[in-house]
């Protein structure tokens, strides 16, 4: 199931539980759009470069609302603990929230527990994968919750949106497994 995700005030929070999305998500197949972004991870800021890393392997890639909200808090933890089995199955993981730097070094300590980065999905960024939260009373520049797993031929292997984020590791994890064989 889709739906969107609205973060702030309670009302909104409450709206996004009841109103399906549209597609928020690339086909398979699609071309990931490539993109530079500022990161950090431990606390210190450093550049992502989404074509460096698909040299290392695939990529996970996932959209959150915002940092520091409960749901976005539980699904950074949830990364954090598969964080040896993505490594094992030869992925990057990386988090975008439109969250400024500040805020990503101060996440990535706390709740990515130094674990994986987290970076800024610009206006740009989220535009290209589609993730722009849209509708009246959504708020500016969040992205929905969508999770991408990019192979490292560029193209989109899994397109997950949903707005709980439970199933986003579990998925991320699996579609991973599948590319490189490992069960």
């Amino acid at each position: 199931m889709k739906y969107r995700i609205l973060r702030g005030a309670a009302a909104l929070i409450a709206a996004a539980f009841l109103a399906p999305a549209a597609s928020a998500d690339l086909p398979l197949g699609a071309k990931a759009p490539a993109f530079v972004t500022q990161g950090a991870q431990g606390g210190k800021a450093f550049a992502f470069n989404l074509r460096a890393a698909l040299r290392k392997g695939p990529v996970v890639l996932y959209f959150y609302p915002k940092s520091f909200t409960q749901g976005c808090t539980l699904e950074a933890h949830a990364f954090a603990d598969a964080m040896d089995d993505f490594r094992a199955a030869g992925a990057t993981v990386i988090g975008l929230s439109a969250d400024d730097l500040a805020t990503q070094k101060k996440f990535s300590t706390e709740h990515c527990r130094d674990k994986f980065p987290v970076g800024i999905a610009t206006p740009a960024i989220a535009t290209a994968y589609d993730v722009t939260l849209k509708g009246a009373g959504a708020p500016a520049g969040m992205t929905a919750r969508t999770s991408y797993v990019i192979g490292r031929d560029g193209r989109i292997k899994l397109a997950y949106t949903n707005m709980d984020f439970r199933d986003h590791v579990r998925m991320t994890l699996a579609a991973v497994r599948s590319l490189s064989g490992n069960r």
